[in-house]
């Protein structure tokens, strides 16, 4: 938000708090540019906007299954209502889709054209299968009504401004290691994710937000670096000098294996590719989780 406001716009932010926080964007408060409206995506708002970026829909494991009914609904009733306005208001409208739409891939890495590995009746379906939803939804608004859309799958994204209680495994692990606890790994540690700093994220959305109308997505947005989950747990520990040890907790169900992205579309159609390397974007998280830490936040 802090580059939309700097580029002259003037921006509405839609949240409902269910696991957003006031503390993360207190410094703009005071821009007259800025005005946050509490607001649930599961119900029709009347606005006049030009653009509209969909993000709405708890992502980690944690939130979205402790009301997973609702987790659906925010993906569904939730793309239903934000294309609606863009239909009505002639806005451009981009979907923060999700790289769980290729559930436990047989494709590895993953491209957009892989039409994903997903149990739909599983504990994690309830945000899978309602993001799939929101593609299919966002693609047939474009088809049949010509709204102008983007679609972005967004691969495990970490940062400064985490939720300390999301249960992700950046944020567990930074946590875990801080307080000088083991580190907890499901499984024996070995599945594979790809780590995709904040702010280079945010690059490829608004890239592909201001791209040509006829680049619609989906567009894999990720760091194509791949690591165990035990390499990241050995990173953490030096990075934060913990003695802490690890762990084993059996594997959750449906817990994908492999997760990396192939990102030669965004390479090729938007000119985008992370620069921020893992253990650079480690640092700046933890710096972060360390002063959440201090004030007693968490």
């Amino acid at each position: 938000m802090v580059g939309l406001l700097a580029e002259g716009n003037e921006v509405l932010c839609l949240d409902n708090f269910f696991t957003g926080d006031k503390r993360n964007i207190r410094h703009l408060l005071d821009n007259p540019r800025f005005e946050l409206i509490r607001h649930d995506v599961t119900l029709p708002i009347f606005l006049e906007v030009d653009r509209i970026f969909n993000l709405a829909c708890p992502a980690s494991p944690v939130h979205y299954q402790f009301d997973p009914v609702q987790t659906v609904k925010t993906s569904v009733h939730g793309a239903i209502n934000m294309l609606g306005l863009a239909r009505r208001t002639k806005a451009r409208i981009l979907q923060a889709s999700t790289s769980e739409v290729y559930g436990d891939p047989d494709v590895h890495p993953q491209v957009e054209g892989y039409w994903g590995n997903v149990n739909t009746i599983g504990p994690r379906a309830c945000y899978d299968e309602g993001k799939r939803c929101a593609e299919t939804l966002f693609m047939d608004y474009h088809r049949q009504h010509g709204v102008e859309i983007k679609i972005i799958r967004i691969f495990n994204t970490y940062g400064p401004r985490m939720h300390p209680n999301d249960g992700r495994v950046v944020s567990n692990f930074v946590l875990q290691a801080l307080r000088g606890e083991d580190i907890t790994l499901f499984g024996e540690g070995e599945q594979t994710r790809s780590f995709c700093y904040c702010d280079d994220l945010l690059e490829g959305m608004c890239r592909l937000m201001n791209s040509p109308a006829e680049i619609t997505g989906p567009i894999n947005i990720g760091n194509p670096g791949e690591f165990t989950i035990r390499e990241l747990a050995e990173m953490v520990i030096e990075l934060t000098g913990a003695k802490s040890k690890l762990v084993h907790r059996p594997l959750p169900q449906d817990d994908p294996r492999r997760r990396r992205p192939d990102i030669t579309q965004a390479q090729k159609l938007l000119g985008w590719q992370p620069v921020t390397p893992l253990r650079e974007g480690l640092k700046r998280t933890i710096a972060y989780f360390e002063g959440l830490l201090r004030e007693g936040v968490c």
